[in-house]
């Protein structure tokens, strides 16, 4: 299947980007090397980025789709377990 056309744009030759196109590019992490700064130190700042940044878990967010009834129980499954927890750390 390929790109979508927009019926405005059909004679003009403009296509739409696909969706994935379209949030992928929001979350571009970027890491410059400073002069004299070992790869590996640039790498691990990278990987902190990236992780602060949530990138990883927004990309598997979005590698599959829920149903919006799969979407309410999954979220309603993690209210139950921060709820536990909660509790769990009340108790002591």
């Amino acid at each position: 299947m390929g790109p979508a056309v927009n019926p405005r744009f059909k004679d003009s030759g403009i296509i739409e980007k696909p969706l994935w196109q379209v949030w992928r590019w929001d979350f571009l992490a970027e890491v410059r090397v400073q002069e004299g700064e070992p790869l590996e130190n640039a790498l691990r700042r990278f990987k902190r980025k990236v992780q602060q940044e949530d990138i990883i878990k927004e990309v598997k967010r979005h590698s599959y789709y829920l149903k919006p009834g799969e979407k309410r129980r999954v979220k309603a499954a993690l209210a139950r377990k921060r709820n536990r927890k909660k509790a769990r750390k009340e108790q002591d």
